[in-house]
C-alpha cells in the first residue's frame, strides 16, 4: 500500500507541474497573548523587502512560490503589540528619527524558508522551517542587538493536494516562532532595559558578531504532527 500512496503523491505533483506550479500565501492568526506587556514605546520596522518577501524555487519539476510578506507583517504586528505597551509601525528607518519618544526599534526579517514535501518525507507529512532575524536598533537606527530564532511546523498530507499541507505547515512554523518570541523575549536583557524607560544605545559586541538568540526545542506537538517523529519511535 505504501508504494501505491507514493505513486498517487508523485502523480499529484506531476499534475501540479502541468498546471503551472504551486502558489501559496500562508497567514497565521494568533490568540490574544496572555503576557504582561513591557512598559515601553518601541518602533516596529517592516520594510518594503519584507512586505513583499517571496520564496521561489523549483522542486522535483514543480515551481513553488510561497508569498510570506503579508503573513509576516500580520504576525509581527500581533507579536509586538502583544509584547509592548506602545508600538509605532514604521515603513522606513528614517521615519523613526522624527519620533524622539521611541526607546528602540525592532526589525524582524525572514532569513530562511525551507520545506519538505510529502514525497520527500515518505508521503506522511510535510515540514516547514522558517528562520528569523530580529535586529534591535536604537532610536537613531544603530544596531543594539540581534536576535535569531527558528520556527518549525508540520502537517499531515491530504490526498493529491500539496499546497494545502505546505501552507498548514508554514502557519504552524509561524506560530512556533511567535510563541518563542512571546515567551522568551521578556526575559532577555534588552526587554528588561526597555522596561526601565531608557533609550537603547548602540552595542559594539553585536558589531563584533556576538548575536543573541531566542532559541529552544520546537514547541511540543502531537506525535502525528511532529516532523521528528516516526512510527515506532515511542516519542
Amino acid at each position: 500500500m505504501r508504494w501505491w500512496r507514493l505513486a498517487i503523491l508523485s502523480g499529484g505533483l506531476s499534475l501540479l507541474a502541468g498546471c503551472g506550479g504551486v502558489t501559496i500565501a500562508p497567514k497565521s492568526e494568533l490568540p490574544r497573548a496572555l503576557v504582561d506587556k513591557i512598559p515601553a514605546k518601541v518602533g516596529l520596522l517592516l520594510g518594503s523587502e519584507q512586505r513583499s518577501y517571496k520564496h521561489i524555487e523549483t522542486r522535483g519539476g514543480v515551481d513553488w512560490s510561497v508569498d510570506l510578506g503579508e503573513g509576516h507583517q500580520a504576525l509581527s504586528r500581533q507579536v509586538f503589540t502583544g509584547l509592548f505597551a506602545d508600538v509605532v509601525e514604521l515603513s522606513e528607518l528614517d521615519i523613526a528619527s522624527s519620533s524622539q519618544s521611541l526607546q528602540g526599534i525592532f526589525e524582524p526579517k525572514i532569513e530562511l524558508f525551507s520545506f519538505a514535501t510529502a514525497r520527500e518525507t515518505g508521503g506522511e507529512y510535510v515540514a516547514v522551517t522558517i528562520r528569523y532575524v530580529i535586529t534591535v536598533l536604537t532610536p537613531e537606527g544603530e544596531v543594539h542587538d540581534r536576535l535569531t530564532l527558528t520556527g518549525y511546523g508540520s502537517n499531515p498530507t491530504s490526498g493529491l493536494s500539496s499546497s494545502d499541507p505546505v501552507a498548514g505547515a508554514a502557519r504552524a512554523a509561524m506560530r512556533d516562532a511567535a510563541a518563542k518570541i512571546l515567551t522568551q523575549l521578556p526575559s532577555l536583557a534588552v526587554a528588561k532595559e526597555l522596561a526601565t524607560g531608557v533609550r537603547l544605545a548602540s552595542s559594539q559586541s553585536v558589531a563584533a558578531g556576538r548575536d543573541g538568540a531566542i532559541e529552544a526545542v520546537p514547541i511540543r506537538e502531537s506525535r502525528r504532527l511532529n516532523p521528528l517523529w516516526r512510527p515506532g519511535s515511542g516519542s
